[in-house]
């Protein structure tokens, strides 16, 4: 979405000190389903109001894919108190600034203001919640506006299928809509017609489908009176969403893909696997494994396969533990020609490693130092804040308290979980291996 920008001083206020400190938070439930979780911090005088709703890209029936991603955007278009095309002006103009974003699990909107403005905040996500104007001029505007988008990440974008997950997911996920794209399919969106977009939003967009979050400089008594007044009166347009599991068989044989990109001129060789969901401790352990492997220009395949093979200008990894599965995605820009039986055997040398190898504990101090400096950058503003608490809450089991067990859940990872972790999931017969090729794909395979 595009992004209003605070004032200079503004922005630097947001900065909490480096250190990590325990989240303090207060939370409760209105009576018509709408979760609150306050979180007051008066060192700077920002705050944060965000609201996240259990609607994500896998909630979306066959046929209709994109719907979360596209209200993302639809639901910036205004209400009856709000005019078309002022949200952003009106934030911008109290020195505020806004934005929003989609996953496979939920969307997320967010204002940070001045302190003073709170009210203004909340009026806006209530308004955004209860009453949002959604007609055919709306639809159509964003219809090219996600288009645009998807052209500009995706289509015309290097790599643009394997950053966006695009080219790799539609591998992994054969029963679970995880293998579906987040910003969806235009098709799709064109063929809805108004009344589906309204229908999916007396759906979704309830109080009793979303947390609302209010962290910063304010006076819990005052914010109480305010969220009592802007959103207990708001109904729910529809019952409680009660959401089916949906079962991934695992892999178990290699599976073989190729994806091809006109944009780029480096191919990539990928290996995908699908992993815990986010709650599950050995969801962390991967994250460790991530950084271990493919974490940077100090990882052990950079400096394997950039700086003494010289087969590679690049190593890559992306772990993301979703409510339902997660996946773990490493590969490597390949340098001239592609030996793939080489590159395989190298990366797998490395994999192979970390199963049997304990790793040193000068490297195992320094992935602890590593995370705890990531958690407390995570957690260094009102905004990371405020979307961590709703994260934890929303889709880590209704656990807020989470955001302070994090680091220590960390920090409770031994060696040995590391071994066996990757022992467990980092398997030839449990992965996609993806040839990333630079050109177009052969007319006999596009679809």
């Amino acid at each position: 979405m595009k992004k209003v920008l605070l004032s200079a001083a503004l922005s630097l206020g947001l900065i909490a000190s480096v250190s990590a400190q325990k989240v303090e938070f207060e939370e409760y439930t209105l009576d018509n389903g709408l979760h609150v979780i306050l979180h007051q911090e008066n060192a700077a005088p920002v705050v944060t109001v965000g609201v996240m709703y259990q609607i994500g890209a896998k909630d979306e029936i066959t046929g209709r894919s994109g719907f979360a991603h596209f209200f993302e955007h639809l639901l910036f278009e205004g209400t009856p108190n709000i005019e078309r095309g002022e949200w952003f002006n009106i934030v911008s103009a109290a020195g505020g600034r806004n934005n929003a974003n989609t996953s496979q699990d939920r969307t997320y909107y967010y204002e940070t203001f001045p302190s003073n403005n709170l009210a203004m905040g909340l009026w806006m996500e209530s308004e955004r919640m209860y009453n949002p104007v959604i007609e055919q001029i709306g639809v159509d505007t964003q219809n090219e506006v996600v288009k645009e988008e998807k052209r500009q990440r995706i289509d015309n974008a290097p790599y643009g299928a394997i950053i966006y997950r695009t080219g790799i997911d539609k591998h992994l996920f054969k029963t679970h809509p995880y293998g579906r794209s987040v910003i969806g399919s235009m098709d799709d969106l064109d063929a809805a017609e108004l009344k589906e977009f309204q229908e999916f939003n007396d759906t979704y967009y309830n109080p009793n489908n979303a947390v609302l979050v209010v962290t910063g400089d304010f006076q819990k008594e005052d914010a109480k009176k305010m969220i009592s007044d802007y959103f207990s009166t708001i109904p729910n347009l529809a019952k409680e969403n009660v959401r089916t599991d949906i079962v991934e068989a695992p892999i178990t044989e290699t599976r073989y893909a190729t994806e091809y990109d006109s944009n780029i001129q480096i191919p990539a060789f990928i290996f995908s696997y699908i992993t815990p969901k986010s709650v599950d401790k050995d969801a962390y352990v991967l994250d460790y494994i991530s950084t271990i492997l493919t974490g940077g220009n100090s990882s052990r395949m950079y400096k394997r396969m950039v700086e003494d093979e010289k087969v590679a200008v690049q190593v890559l990894a992306f772990n993301q533990a979703n409510q339902d599965y997660g996946t773990y995605t490493m590969g490597a820009l390949i340098k001239g020609e592609p030996d793939w039986d080489s590159l395989r055997a190298m990366m797998d040398d490395e994999i192979s490693k970390l199963q049997t190898t304990l790793i040193s504990e000068k490297e195992y101090q320094k992935l602890k130092n590593q995370f705890e400096t990531r958690f407390v950058n995570a957690n260094s503003s009102v905004e990371g804040i405020a979307g961590s608490l709703a994260t934890f809450y929303m889709l880590k089991g209704g656990d807020t308290n989470g955001i302070n067990k994090e680091l220590d859940m960390y920090n409770s990872i031994t060696r040995e979980d590391i071994m066996r972790v990757a022992k467990k999931y980092l398997n030839p017969n449990q992965r996609l291996e993806l040839k990333y090729l630079a050109g177009e794909a052969p007319a006999a395979s596009k679809k």
